[in-house]
């Protein structure tokens, strides 16, 4: 019994011996960089100008409803300018922020940061407000620095109340959007493949110049048919000089 004992602490004090020196060589090496979330990289808070005081009006919603002067609004198809302004400042039950019934076609709408573009690679992400009626659909967008706009394939459909979401841009597959008409068209014989897809292939996000939403139909006016409604957008990346 007492060879045995001796037996396993003399286990015990090598498993320990061998132990240090491990944790040592742990201590001394240089640590892996940790996985860090992005910082906020542009937000847009819809707000009334003091150009909208009549709160029975909704308005076109113009560069002073964006609340950081910082933050520029780009309009792209002639419907981008039919949407209007609904809901009210600081209220929780109807929130401030844009509707697109009266739209007569399809449009995209964007936001650009006048000192930088954006790396929407990695841990990158995005959140916003949305609210559908309809079969219509909000879709993110996004402007490449070599001037490519493209719509994303991600999806937001039938969200009966205004509802938060976040997501990344990771998994998203991307076409390219024609910014007058804002339909979607093909990247051109390069891009061709066997399958008649028109996905563009392997698009460059980590320099994004605007970053947006596009509703790919035609509202039906005045009242609760097809239309979406969207609130304050939040945009995670790292900025990259312009």
């Amino acid at each position: 019994m007492l060879r045995y004992v001796l037996a396993i602490s003399g286990m015990i004090c090598s498993a320990f011996a061998q132990q240090a020196p491990r944790e040592e060589a742990a201590g001394g090496a240089e640590a892996r960089p940790r996985a860090t979330v992005p910082p906020l990289f542009l937000k847009v808070d819809w707000v009334r100008p003091p150009s909208q005081n009549d709160t029975k009006i909704r308005y076109t919603p113009v560069q002073e409803n964006v609340s950081d002067p910082n933050v520029e609004i780009k309009y792209y198809g002639a419907a981008a300018k039919q949407i209007l302004t609904t809901g009210a400042p600081g209220s929780d039950i109807t929130p401030y922020g844009v509707w697109t019934g009266t739209a007569e076609g399809p449009f995209a709408i964007t936001f650009r940061l006048k000192s930088s573009s954006v790396d929407l690679t990695g841990l990158a992400n995005i959140r916003w407000s949305t609210k559908t009626s309809g079969f219509h659909v909000v879709r993110p967008v996004v402007k490449l620095a070599n001037g490519t706009l493209l719509v994303g394939d991600l999806a937001f459909s039938s969200v009966p109340k205004r509802t938060l979401s976040e997501f990344s841009l990771a998994n998203v597959r991307w076409i390219k959007l024609d910014p007058e008409r804002v339909v979607t068209v093909n990247s051109g014989r390069a891009a061709a493949n066997p399958n008649n897809e028109i996905w563009a292939p392997n698009p460059d996000l980590s320099k994004v110049d605007e970053i947006g939403f596009a509703d790919l139909m035609p509202g039906s006016g005045h009242g609760t048919g097809g239309y979406i409604e969207l609130g304050p957008i939040e945009v995670y990346g790292k900025p990259v000089p312009r």
